[in-house]
């Protein structure tokens, strides 16, 4: 199969095989007014497969989301058909509202306008703990 390259915008590489459509949705690229592109399953010697998100316009991208997801994701930046920038993730200290607390006594689940807002507590697990009622989330990092 023959992919094209893209002269200007954004290439997420090294997504874990079958994440891709997580990341479609949570980044919102369903409503984006250009080209994108999602090639699944790609054989990859580092990963053994690997999926691909191509965005054929340079926008800003949510790095906590995509960090939060799997900060092993590398966002490249393309301009005139060349590799310019690129940028390794790390899991976000901080995430609001990217995931919901689950505590049904939590001010959050009662106030629909209150933020839902967690803090990364274990860096090594993935685990993030609510602001308000210190529910435990565990993230998706993988062991």
């Amino acid at each position: 199969m023959n992919i094209d390259g893209i002269t200007q915008g954004i290439v997420l590489d090294h997504i874990a095989a079958g994440r891709s459509m997580e990341i479609y949705h949570l980044l919102h690229l369903d409503q984006l007014d250009c080209c994108v592109a999602i090639i699944k399953n790609v054989r990859s010697s580092k990963m053994g497969r690997k999926d691909i998100i191509k965005i054929d316009q340079n926008i800003e991208i949510n790095l906590d989301v995509l960090g939060y997801i799997d900060p092993n994701i590398t966002v490249n930046v393309i301009e005139n058909g060349t590799l310019v920038g690129k940028k390794k993730l790390t899991l976000p200290t901080s995430l609001t509202n990217v995931i919901s607390c689950s505590n049904p006594r939590c001010i959050t689940t009662t106030e629909q306008e209150c933020d839902q807002i967690f803090h990364l507590a274990d860096p090594e697990t993935g685990l993030y703990r609510c602001a308000y009622c210190d529910t435990a989330y565990k993230g998706h990092k993988k062991s």
